[in-house]
């Protein structure tokens, strides 16, 4: 079965010009050149920047049957700001057409026989949306929440509300720390270790609580334990989109059967691979992954035997 993604369809202002973008849409794409089937639930406007968003989904290989057109409101865009190559900023101008997803009657039918439906923050910035959107999460069998904070496009309450009905979250360190904070401000001032997730997992009734931390290493509890990697250094370009490709990778992992260790070895390599190239949704292949983490393994033997054992 397919997962699908549900929110932003947008296009990428960047200074070598406007890409494909918005997380369900990069997710989407990632899980498809991955091997896992996968649909979007999105809106354009009935205008030439929506029409491109449908040739570049249909040039990807995904149906697009779900991306809804609107007559009233603009396909999206983000201009973002990239100055900072390992912190890409966005403004996301509003409203856009993806604000007004409608909740027409197939898509109950579409959640429900999905493996998973995949999420974020954004998407509950308007009203319309995100009623859409919370109609949805019951007839979902794996609610995968990937937060993605963007100021001022989310509110306390509404975070709130969609941890509390998710099953697995991935976020990144800093929004590991906001969330935290919003609970116990004087416990975390510092940032937050590994010790935080299944505290946050228990309050919100997690089954899986994965944060991203880039060439740090990434964290993900899951089945009461911890699993750690060790990140991937490589050259950085831009780091849109590798966030998304981490999620498609460890969704593709868990949806195969892997041990959880594996899934987040496998999202560590898809992140770091995006990362190595320019804009969201670069194309890649399975044997891509394979062959960076062989690479990685064969550096962490290095490490291993550099000292004689004594």
């Amino acid at each position: 079965m397919a997962v699908v993604c549900f929110g932003e369809m947008l296009w990428d202002e960047l200074p070598g010009g406007r890409q494909p973008g918005g997380a369900p849409l990069n997710v989407a794409a990632h899980l498809h050149q991955l091997g896992q089937p996968a649909e979007l639930i999105s809106r354009v406007g009935a205008d030439a920047a929506g029409a491109g968003l449908l040739n570049f989904l249909v040039g990807r290989g995904l149906s697009g049957a779900f991306v809804q057109t609107d007559t009233a409101q603009p396909t999206g865009l983000a201009r973002a700001d990239v100055r900072d190559p390992q912190a890409v900023s966005y403004d996301l101008v509003r409203p856009a057409a993806w604000d007004f997803i409608a909740p027409v009657p197939v898509l109950r039918l579409l959640v429900r026989l999905a493996d998973a439906l995949v999420f974020g923050s954004l998407a509950a910035r308007d009203p319309a949306s995100r009623a859409t959107l919370l109609g949805l999460l019951p007839e979902a069998r794996w609610r995968v929440f990937d937060v993605n904070l963007r100021p001022p496009h989310y509110t306390r309450e509404t975070v709130g509300l969609l941890l509390s009905q998710s099953d697995l979250v991935k976020m990144n360190e800093a929004e590991l720390a906001e969330i935290l904070a919003w609970h116990a401000p004087t416990q975390y001032q510092a940032p937050p270790d590994e010790t935080a997730l299944p505290a946050l997992a228990a309050r919100y009734g997690l089954a899986a609580v994965c944060v991203t931390r880039g060439a740090a290493g990434d964290w993900y509890w899951v089945g009461g334990q911890l699993h750690r990697s060790a990140g991937s250094r490589v050259a950085v370009r831009d780091t849109i989109g590798s966030g998304d490709a981490f999620l498609a990778a460890l969704l593709t992992g868990w949806l195969g059967g892997r041990p959880p260790a594996e899934c987040l070895a496998l999202a560590d390599a898809a992140g770091a691979l995006v990362a190595t190239r320019v804009g969201a949704t670069p194309c890649f292949t399975p044997a891509d992954l394979a062959r960076l983490l062989a690479a990685e393994v064969q550096e962490w033997k290095r490490q291993l035997y550099r000292y004689p054992k004594r």
